[in-house]
Parts: C-alpha cells; sequence; structure tokens
C-alpha cells in the first residue's frame, strides 16, 4: 500500500509512514526522559536544601526567623529567583524530612548521623548510586516523574508511604496536573483499580480501546462545587437540573475532575430519531478515545432503567451524530451512589459502551473543607431566568 504526497507526488511506502510513528514515538519518550532530568535535578537541589535547613534549624541553632531571613537574602542577592520563599523552603524541609527515611538511607545509618549538624548541601541525592537499597520499593522514574508541586500536595493529604507511593503511581500514569490531583486528593486517596463498572471488554472496538476507556473513568467523582443538601427532596427533576447547572458553571473545573483530553460539546444535547425527540444532560468528545462521551446526571441510588435510556442516546449519537472515523460513544451514569457489584452485573449485557460512576459533592465532604456555595433560592433564580431567556 502506497500514498502519494500532493507536494512532491512522491510514493510513499507503509514502511516510511511507520518509521514516521517510530521517530515520534524516540522524540517522546527522548522529551519524557529531559522532563525526568530536569525534575530530578530539581527536586535533588530541594532535598539537598531540605536537609541543610532541617539539620540546622530544628536543632534551635539558627534561632527565630532565620527561614524568612535566609529567604530574603536570597531573593536579594540572586534577582528573579524564584521558589525560595520562606513557604517554600520549609516545604522542602518537610520533603526532606520524610524521604530521608528512605531515599538515602543506608541500612546501617544511625539516629545520630542522621540528625547531624550540616555545614554544606549535597546535590545529587537522587543519582542512582545514591539510591539506597532500602528503597527498592519506589520507583524511581515514577519518583523523578512529578514536580516538587505535586509531591507536596502527595504529603500534605497522606498518612503513610503506601498512601505515598499509590498517589504518585496514579499522578503519573494518568499525568494529573497539580490542581487535577489536588481535587482527587480531596475525595480521598485513590484507590488501586478504581475503575467504574462497566462493559467496555465486551463493546469496545478492541482490547486496547477498552483497557484505555477503563482507566479513563474513575468509580467516583468529587463535585465540591455542587451542594444538594439545601433542595427540597420532592422537587427531583430540579434537583437534577441544578446538579447540571452547577456543572455547567463550573465546566473547566469538572472537565477537570474527569480528566485529560475531554472537550465539552454541550448539555441537554438535542437528539431526535423517528419523530421522537430527547436530550443528553452533558456531553463531551475524549480525543484519546476518539469517541464522543454522554454522561447521565442522577441525583439518587443508581437503578438499571437509568441504562436503558443511556442506551437510546448512545444508539442515536452513533447512527446521527457520530463521525465515520470516531470510535463508538461511550456513557456513564453518574449518581448519587450505587451497589459497584449490582451496577456490574446490570450492565454486562448491554452493547453499547456504558459505566457507572458516583460521585461526591461539597454536604459529603468533612466540614472544615466544606466551602461557602450562592444560595440555592439563586441558584433556582437563575434556572428559572435561563428558561425564560429560552422560550422568549
Amino acid at each position: 500500500m502506497t500514498m502519494k504526497d500532493n507536494k512532491t507526488d512522491v510514493q510513499i511506502s507503509t514502511d516510511v509512514t511507520q518509521a514516521v510513528n517510530v521517530i515520534k514515538s524516540a522524540i517522546l519518550q527522548s522529551q519524557s526522559r529531559a522532563v525526568r532530568m530536569i525534575s530530578g535535578t530539581q527536586l535533588s537541589l530541594y532535598f539537598g536544601v531540605g536537609l541543610y535547613v532541617s539539620a540546622n534549624s530544628r536543632k534551635g541553632t539558627w534561632g527565630t526567623g532565620a527561614i524568612k531571613f535566609i529567604s530574603e537574602q536570597l531573593r536579594r542577592k540572586l534577582p528573579g529567583l524564584r521558589g525560595f520563599s520562606e513557604e517554600s523552603i520549609k516545604k522542602m524541609r518537610t520533603f526532606s524530612e520524610f524521604w530521608s527515611q528512605y531515599i538515602n538511607r543506608s541500612p546501617m545509618a544511625t539516629e545520630m548521623d542522621f540528625d547531624k549538624l550540616q555545614d554544606d548541601i549535597e546535590c545529587d541525592r537522587f543519582s542512582l548510586t545514591k539510591w539506597s537499597p532500602m528503597a527498592t520499593e519506589i520507583n524511581r522514574d515514577e519518583f523523578l516523574g512529578l514536580s516538587f508541586s505535586h509531591h507536596m500536595e502527595i504529603l500534605h493529604k497522606t498518612k503513610n508511604i503506601d498512601e505515598v507511593l499509590l498517589c504518585i503511581h496514579e499522578a503519573v500514569t494518568h499525568q494529573w496536573d497539580k490542581y487535577t490531583l489536588r481535587n482527587i486528593l480531596k475525595a480521598g486517596i485513590p484507590k488501586p483499580d478504581s475503575h467504574a463498572p462497566n462493559n467496555f471488554m465486551q463493546t469496545m472496538p478492541s482490547t486496547r480501546q477498552a483497557m484505555k476507556a477503563i482507566r479513563m473513568f474513575k468509580d467516583e467523582y468529587l463535585l465540591d462545587y455542587i451542594n444538594v443538601e439545601d433542595i427540597d427532596a420532592q422537587e427531583k427533576d430540579v434537583d437534577e437540573r441544578l446538579v447540571e447547572q452547577r456543572i455547567i458553571h463550573n465546566i473547566k473545573r469538572f472537565i477537570m475532575t474527569l480528566g485529560r483530553d475531554f472537550t465539552f460539546v454541550g448539555n441537554q444535547y438535542h437528539l431526535e430519531i423517528y419523530g421522537e425527540e430527547m436530550w443528553s444532560d452533558l456531553l463531551f468528545f475524549n480525543r484519546e478515545l476518539n469517541a464522543l462521551v454522554a454522561i447521565e446526571l442522577k441525583i439518587g441510588k443508581f437503578k438499571p432503567i437509568y441504562l436503558g435510556q443511556l442506551q437510546a442516546y448512545l444508539q442515536v449519537l452513533d447512527d446521527k451524530v457520530r463521525k465515520p472515523h470516531e470510535n463508538p460513544s461511550i456513557g456513564i451514569v453518574l449518581c448519587k451512589s450505587a451497589n459497584q457489584a449490582y451496577a456490574e452485573y446490570a450492565v454486562r449485557d448491554y452493547n453499547k459502551p456504558m459505566g457507572v460512576a458516583t460521585y461526591k459533592t461539597i454536604s459529603d465532604m468533612p466540614k472544615e473543607m466544606q466551602r461557602t456555595l450562592p444560595d440555592i433560592e439563586e441558584l433556582k433564580k437563575l434556572m428559572s431566568d435561563d428558561e425564560d431567556n429560552v422560550w422568549n
């Protein structure tokens, strides 16, 4: 098989086309290694500075206000210096005090050796030759693949090394930026293999595509800009509209919650077949999956009837909206709660790719994490105004 280049009129073989992909892969791998090298150099510096500050400040030899003074003087002597505020230096100290237990510590090292005062800073602590035999359970590439900001977000929310390593793995695997990671950690430490109940293996075009989808959709999402506690339980339809409206008004944050490569298409997306009309709550397109993703919002517990409704939407999307080069549309029922085993059982015999996920709102979060939201009456008025604008 050959392709013709319009500019050169040269016959290009499949082998040459494959070469493009091979070179592209090499470039991406090289870029990834470069990022790890830069990140590793920065982490090594911060680790060394943190150890130095810890050894000298924890013993009280520097006196009160020393770190603030050091930060001010550094920025005065090195104009344009970033990342060395008083708060940042204290974070370096926290970072080094945690990881020094696992990274560089020799099995024979004593507490006295480790805690002795320092008069210099070693900046290559994370070089391979310095990696401790005790650190065999730590994936070095994953560790160095995260920025210092990522590491501090993780250390701030975790309780032990197992949770830390799990969060590092998940952050690297899913390529979460700092803000996505922060939002995810607010909902709690991610669980291994915490994937939404689904039928992707049976319904997707290939196993590879199915695995991508399985990794893409979690079993639970945090929507911390929604508070359903004040909504009248009798107004079920209004409740779901309110949840939808809050998501629309925070669509960027919702996309960050979903993960990477999502693009918002629309809400209450109109579908019609044989004179019958229907509206999909939220419609997205995912570049990685090359597929439309329809999300149906439900404020209560999962019910199998929701899957039948979603199946109909996906069928129309595939027949009327999907482009020829795109993969089959995917549907997610996003509800307040679900029996995961039952949801897995219910979804398995449907022939469209679907999953079931749950969400937490601000009402489900600890009181100290809850934020002040607009009054619920204001939201209802906003919805009323929106409807008036549609009909006028």
